[in-house]
């Protein structure tokens, strides 16, 4: 009984309590990665697109033209991402080894 409780409390709390301390992580523990000339290149494209984008008047613009810019800041915002090279767990992937640890130990 006690470990099935214990199992519950941690599928339902567990995730909150990782997600919780990987956002109170300093900035300094954070390894930066160096970019290349290319890739530092494209993020500078791409921040003056965002800056150009922020100056933009969107009430003079149609529905479709504001679909377009919001597709575009996807993609950048996606491809942002992948340059960062970090690690990414999703909820079922952790569940999954939280179970395995339980049934190792």
């Amino acid at each position: 009984m006690k470990k099935t409780l214990l199992v519950f409390f941690l599928l339902i709390f567990g995730p909150m309590a990782i997600s919780a301390d990987a956002g109170k992580m300093p900035a300094a523990n954070k390894e930066k990665t160096e970019l290349t000339a290319a890739q530092q290149a494209r993020l500078e494209e791409m921040q003056a697109r965002v800056e150009e984008i922020k100056s933009m008047d969107f009430r003079a613009m149609s529905k479709n033209e504001r679909k377009e810019i919001r597709e575009e800041l996807k993609e950048m915002n996606a491809e942002a991402k992948a340059t960062g090279n970090g690690l990414y767990l999703s909820l079922g992937a952790i569940i999954i080894i939280i179970l395995l640890l339980i049934l190792i130990l």
